[in-house]
């Protein structure tokens, strides 16, 4: 399952945002470090195509695909020394496959700001600082330890792993994050499968006043290069607490589409490249979770691992054909549904059944 770490400095509305995405109440009152133990919550992936599929199947059940949130404590300066229990909270971000950074631009004097002002780009600084010195630590400890393998002869591989750690580190030290690095494909290769926090695929969430969180014409105060979503904390704390009939009025009478909640969970899903496919009988409709480019005995390994092994084919429908040709039989007779082999790239939307040998 995609677990996504939620970061901030105290009193963004980190927590308020956790607590209105997955109706679990934590404790955020008005003061620094109140989150002491990291809050975990599920959430389901909107999906119209799942609830349309399951009413075409008559559906038993309906499994939607779902992330992992995670409520991780204010981060202050001085985190990755321990200052406000930093250290301990930034392990905690290590593990997750990407992070969500609240930063607050709304102004509200009743809440106090750790810094005393509301500053974007500054508070985006200090976190991203703290991380990237965190991760400076750990790549120093790497490249003393594949140093000394140096001594025994020039290894590609090692060669290769101490030119990363050294451009890793050159970043770092500037207070660059780590995903800004360039490398060569034996580089790349060198460094595989290490899990560096400012190497993470990051979506800054912008807390912002009432009005503008359904502006079509703001501004996003990070700049360019920072993916920022502008969510007003508040209104979907608001809509979280209502029954769905009346969030559904509020969001109306606000010209919103759909929540800024489901947005986040949306764009968290792109950032990760990732994709759905969908299955669909009278047992079970279901979203898959893949990531873009995947094949299709892939796609079917995510269901049970023998079936990547085993595959044999995959019987494939267009979500839109599959609708148009009201299900399986329709699209089989209007030759809309397609046999493909194992290197068939599996498209977002993709109805499957996959045929498996013994």
């Amino acid at each position: 399952m995609l677990n996504v770490g939620i970061v901030g400095l105290p009193n963004v509305g980190k927590s308020t945002l956790f607590t209105a995405l997955t109706k679990k109440q934590v404790d955020c009152a008005n003061f620094p470090f109140c989150t002491i133990e990291p809050n975990v919550g599920v959430v389901e992936v909107p999906d119209a195509r799942v609830d349309v599929l399951s009413e075409m199947s008559k559906t038993q059940k309906i499994i939607k695909a779902a992330i992992e949130f995670v409520d991780i404590a204010g981060l202050v300066k001085g985190a990755h020394k321990g200052e406000g229990l930093g250290n301990k909270f930034l392990s905690n971000i290590r593990e997750t496959d990407m992070i969500a950074h609240v930063v607050r631009s709304f102004k509200n004097d009743d809440i106090i700001h750790v810094d005393g002002s509301v500053d974007p780009i500054r508070d985006v600084e200090v976190i991203e600082l703290e991380l990237a010195m965190a991760d400076h630590a750990t790549v120093e400890k790497m490249l003393d330890g594949v140093k000394n393998k140096l001594k025994a002869g020039k290894d590609p591989e090692v060669v290769a792993q101490v030119s990363a750690y050294e451009k890793w580190l050159g970043a770092l030290s500037a207070g660059r994050l780590a995903s800004t690095v360039e490398f060569t494909d034996e580089e790349k290769e060198a460094v595989q499968g290490i899990r560096l926090l400012t190497n993470k695929p990051i979506l800054y969430i912008v807390n912002v006043n009432e009005e503008d969180a359904n502006d079509p014409n703001w501004v996003s105060p990070l700049g360019p290069d920072r993916l920022a979503l502008p969510i007003s904390v508040k209104i979907e704390a608001e809509l979280a607490g209502l029954p769905v009939v009346e969030a559904k009025e509020m969001l109306a009478a606000l010209g919103m589409t759909e929540s800024g909640l489901d947005k986040v969970i949306k764009k968290c899903y792109e950032r990760l490249d990732l994709i759905t496919y969908l299955t669909t009988g009278v047992q079970e409709t279901r979203a898959w979770t893949i990531k873009k480019g995947a094949k299709a005995p892939q796609a079917a390994g995510v269901i049970h691992t023998d079936f990547e092994k085993n595959f044999i084919r995959a019987e494939v429908i267009s979500y839109q054909d599959y609708i148009d040709c009201n299900g399986e039989s329709g699209a089989r007779d209007k030759g809309k549904l397609r046999v493909e082999g194992k290197d068939y790239i599996m498209q977002d939307g993709d109805v499957c059944h996959f045929r498996i040998g013994g």
